[in-house]
């Protein structure tokens, strides 16, 4: 009897609604812009840590919206003026309540439910093998926020049944999500309120990082804080009395309460590093993480190749291994090159797809003149670094021209750079070959010591030395 209910209040009803929002809006999101989400390591179809964060983070505005709708929905009784004529019904208020919520809570999990659904086939079609279960946590923690928020969104209405009740409570929880949400550097999460207090808002900062995922204690601090949520909107939907509206609020603070025990109190660890994720994984002298071991054997194929020309152009000062890097940094910091190890970054443009020849090339390049500063659709920093890896890459590979790493109008800047990489070429190339290869070692050791300024100036010969 009570499914037979169900389905009548969702065929009936405005209840399916915000979960075909839910869905539909965020698919238009994620497909119809060509933003962040597409692109890196850490891309809401790249591996699964990352999809169900992409995917939470757009509680920024669901989770607004989630309640809105619950207050619209819980209006419908006031506006058809039943609420006098449903309370002379034999059957409790708690009943009639838990339908109401029951089916805003099915529409709303399922409809993110399938979000998810559309992320992680699109995941396991993909190129990762790494299927961990730590993004469960985030999504299930999501769906929670999503009901609470709307069966909190239909307490509140039935309580202060006013048109102005669901856009002063979207407003609210819009001013409530600005002032807690922390910002997108995941190394270093910060916002203006403490850091106990941000993170009882269930919206994840957009992922930068593909090894960092949620700790334990902030799943189980937000989700004892949204149960508190949804058991004060369910017991406000409920309450037939003022006292029982009052009594309604005991819930969400102690939610609240014991939320604010459990989260981390500091910064730092409220993202931790995936050790599953982040162990090594290595074939000879080059080594991936886990989460990218399908790239493992291209790779290694390239790298070997490329370590014998590092021998071959720098003697002893080669490098002499591969390895991804795994050390965490915040936004325009400044990497660590190694000069025994090529470090690999997969979200850096010049290896993100390179395969075959591409890979080797850009193998050498890093192995050649380091970049300290991160290559990528978020920084960018290491791209002026680009037309110098060209001429040592071009010179070592005894290439009878430059060989640009990358199209040489990719970049505006960059276009300002290329002239004087040409002229450093046709400088280096008019020199001996002893005088050649002692250029190629200034370089390397400029690069090691993050002179990137330094790094054309030494190829042109017009460094001190």
């Amino acid at each position: 009897m009570t499914g037979r209910v169900l389905r009548i209040e969702l065929k009936r009803s405005v209840a399916p609604w915000p979960g075909i929002v839910v869905l539909g809006g965020s698919l238009a999101i994620f497909c119809l812009y060509d933003g962040l989400w597409w692109r890196g390591t850490a891309g809401w179809t790249a591996q699964w840590t990352s999809m169900a964060l992409w995917t939470r983070s757009l509680l920024t505005f669901l989770w607004p919206l989630a309640v809105g709708t619950g207050a619209v929905y819980g209006l419908r009784e006031p506006r058809s003026r039943m609420a006098e004529l449903l309370t002379t019904v034999p059957r409790p208020a708690w009943r009639r309540a838990a339908l109401s919520a029951g089916a805003m809570a099915l529409a709303l999990a399922s409809g993110f439910g399938l979000l998810v659904l559309v992320g992680g086939v699109q995941v396991a079609l993909g190129r990762t093998t790494y299927t961990p279960l730590d993004w469960l946590p985030i999504s299930l923690v999501a769906a929670l926020a999503l009901v609470a928020g709307a069966v909190f969104g239909m307490g509140v209405a039935r309580a202060l049944p006013s048109v102005l009740t669901p856009p002063g409570l979207v407003l609210f929880f819009l001013m409530l999500t600005a002032l807690l949400q922390q910002n997108s550097d995941e190394t270093l999460p910060s916002s203006i309120a403490p850091n106990r207090l941000a993170q009882l808002l269930p919206v994840t900062a957009e992922p930068r990082e593909m090894l960092l995922t949620l700790s334990g204690s902030v799943h189980l601090g937000q989700t004892l804080w949204l149960l508190g949520l949804l058991a004060t909107g369910f017991a406000l939907l409920s309450a037939v009395t003022r006292r029982a509206r009052l009594l309604a609020v005991i819930p969400v603070l102690t939610g609240a309460a014991l939320a604010l025990l459990v989260l981390p109190a500091a910064a730092r660890d409220t993202y931790v590093v995936d050790k599953a994720a982040a162990a090594l994984v290595c074939d000879g002298p080059v080594c991936v993480t886990q989460a990218n071991r399908s790239r493992l054997p291209e790779l290694a194929r390239r790298g070997k190749e490329a370590l014998r020309v590092l021998h071959e152009v720098l003697g002893d000062k080669a490098p002499n291994a591969v390895r991804e890097d795994t050390r965490l940094r915040a936004l325009a910091d400044k990497r660590e090159p190694s000069g025994d190890v090529v470090l690999v970054d997969f979200d850096d443009r010049l290896l993100a797809d390179a395969t075959g020849g591409k890979l080797t090339r850009a193998l050498i390049a890093q192995g050649l003149a380091p970049s300290c500063y991160g290559n990528n659709d978020r920084e960018g920093g290491g791209q002026v670094n680009v037309p110098v890896q060209s001429v040592a890459v071009s010179w070592a590979l005894h290439d009878s021209r430059l060989q640009p790493l990358a199209e040489r109008g990719s970049d505006v800047y960059l276009s300002t750079i290329w002239p004087d990489a040409d002229a450093a070429w046709q400088r280096l190339t008019a020199l001996s070959p002893a005088e050649q290869r002692s250029r190629i070692a200034e370089l390397h050791t400029a690069g090691l010591s993050c002179a990137a300024d330094h790094q054309l100036a030494v190829l042109a010969g017009k460094a001190t030395r």
